[in-house]
C-alpha cells in the first residue's frame, strides 16, 4: 500500500514542478516585456512604480515624487536613472530649457550618493558622473539620466586638461569622439542648467539639441572644493559617432577598485 501511494504521488509532484517552472518562465517574460521597447522607462515609472503594499513601496523604483524617479538600471551594480515621470522624448525635447523645468541634472547629482551604497563604498564626486544620450544614442524615447562612475581614462583626461578648461568650451577629444568641455560651477549644480547653458551656443536650438550629448562629472581642487565639468558631443553619423555620453562611464565601476 506505502509503494502504491509513493508512486501516485510522482504524477502530482510533477505538476507542481511544472506550474512553478511555468509560473517562473512567465515571470522572466514580464521582466523582458517591462524592459523591451523604446517606451519601457515610461511604463515601468508609470505602471509599476505606483505605491503599493503594506508598506507603500514604489519599487522597482526607489524614489518616486511629482519631479522625477529614480531607477536602478538593470546593467551594472550601481547604475541608477533618474526620469522625469513628465513625459519628455529627451534631448530635443523643448520643455528642459524652460525656465520653470525642473532641475534635472541637480536632482541627478543628488543620487550619486546611491552608487556607493550600492557598492559598499564612499567614491569621491571625482569618480562619479551623469550622462544624458543624444536622440541617435539612446534606447528609450522618455528623457533619463545616467548616474554611475566615470570612466578611469576619461578621469585622467580630465585631470591633464585641467589647466585649460574654464568657462568657455575647449575641444577634449575622449573615447575616439569630438567632445568639448568646460567649467560649469563649484560646490553644487543646483541653478547651474546644463540644457539651458547648452542652448545658449545654437543657433537653431530646435533643430540642434537632439543631436547633442551631456556628460557632467567633477574634479576636486587641492583646497578641497568641487568643480563640475561639463561634456557635450554632437552626433556624427560619417564618423559613426552616435554621440552617447554614456560611453565615458563604466558601468562595472573599474575605479572603485583603485587603491
Amino acid at each position: 500500500m506505502f509503494f502504491h501511494e509513493a508512486g501516485s504521488m510522482q504524477p502530482l509532484c510533477f505538476i507542481r514542478r511544472m506550474k512553478r517552472y511555468l509560473l517562473l518562465v512567465m515571470l522572466l517574460a514580464w521582466v523582458q516585456h517591462a524592459w523591451a521597447g523604446p517606451d519601457a522607462l515610461w511604463h515601468i515609472v508609470h505602471e509599476q512604480c505606483r505605491p503599493h503594499g503594506p508598506d507603500h513601496s514604489v519599487s522597482p523604483c526607489v524614489v518616486v515624487n511629482d519631479r522625477y524617479a529614480v531607477l536602478k538600471d538593470r546593467v551594472g551594480a550601481s547604475q541608477y536613472l533618474l526620469i522625469p515621470t513628465r513625459r519628455l522624448t529627451g534631448m530635443e525635447d523643448p520643455f528642459i530649457t524652460r525656465a520653470d523645468a525642473p532641475d534635472y541634472f541637480a536632482y541627478a547629482w543628488r543620487q550619486s550618493g546611491r552608487v556607493s551604497q550600492s557598492l559598499g563604498r564612499a567614491l569621491p564626486p571625482d569618480d562619479l558622473s551623469l550622462a544624458i544620450n543624444s536622440a541617435y544614442g539612446r534606447s528609450q524615447n522618455q528623457l533619463h539620466i545616467h548616474v554611475d562612475c566615470i570612466r578611469p581614462d576619461v578621469k585622467v583626461a580630465l585631470h591633464w586638461a585641467r589647466s585649460r578648461l574654464g568657462p568657455a568650451w575647449v575641444p577634449l577629444p575622449l573615447a575616439g569622439h569630438a567632445y568639448r568641455a568646460r567649467l560649469v560651477g563649484t560646490g553644487s549644480l543646483a541653478g547651474i542648467r546644463p540644457f539651458r547653458l547648452l542652448r545658449r551656443d545654437m543657433a537653431d536650438p530646435v533643430h540642434e539639441m537632439g543631436r547633442h550629448t551631456l556628460m557632467v562629472s567633477a574634479m576636486t581642487r587641492p583646497d578641497g572644493l568641487v568643480d563640475f565639468v561639463l561634456l557635450d558631443d554632437r552626433a556624427d553619423p560619417t564618423h559613426a559617432d552616435p554621440a552617447s555620453g554614456e560611453e565615458l562611464q563604466d558601468h562595472t565601476c573599474g575605479i572603485a577598485r583603485f587603491p
